[in-house]
C-alpha cells in the first residue's frame, strides 16, 4: 500500500529544508507514516482510493497526492521541530494542515466522479 497516492520526495519537500536528515533517510519510517495517510484519507472519506489509484482521474491523483503528502510531510516536522528556524515549523505544520483540510473537503463524496465538459 505504500507510496499509492504520492511520492517520498513530495512529502519532503513539503517538511521543509530544515527537517532532520535521519528521518527524510528513512524509508521504513516514510513508507509507515504513507501507509497512514492512506489509510487516514481513505477513511475520512469513505472511499477507497488506495486499491483504485490506477484508474483514478490525473485531477483525483493530483489532489490525493497533495493532501497525502501534506499529512506525511505534517509527521517529518513533528518528530523533530528543533532543526527549523522560528516559527518555520509552525508555519509549515499551518501551511500543510490548510491543504490537507481543503484536500478532504474537496474530495469527501467525489470519488472521482468528474464531469465531463
Amino acid at each position: 500500500m505504500s507510496w499509492a497516492l504520492t511520492i517520498s520526495a513530495a512529502a519532503v519537500a513539503k517538511a521543509g529544508l530544515h527537517s532532520n536528515a535521519a528521518v527524510i533517510a528513512d524509508a521504513t519510517t516514510l513508507a509507515r507514516w504513507s501507509d497512514d495517510a492512506e489509510a487516514w484519507i481513505e477513511q475520512v472519506t469513505n472511499t477507497a482510493w488506495v486499491d483504485n489509484a490506477g484508474t483514478l482521474s490525473t485531477s483525483a491523483k493530483a489532489a490525493l497526492s497533495d493532501v497525502a503528502s501534506s499529512k506525511i510531510a505534517m509527521n517529518i516536522v513533528a518528530y523533530d521541530p528543533t532543526g527549523y528556524l522560528t516559527r518555520e515549523a509552525d508555519m509549515l505544520m499551518n501551511w500543510n494542515d490548510d491543504i490537507v483540510n481543503k484536500g478532504l473537503a474537496a474530495l469527501k463524496g467525489k470519488a472521482d466522479t468528474l464531469k465531463t465538459p
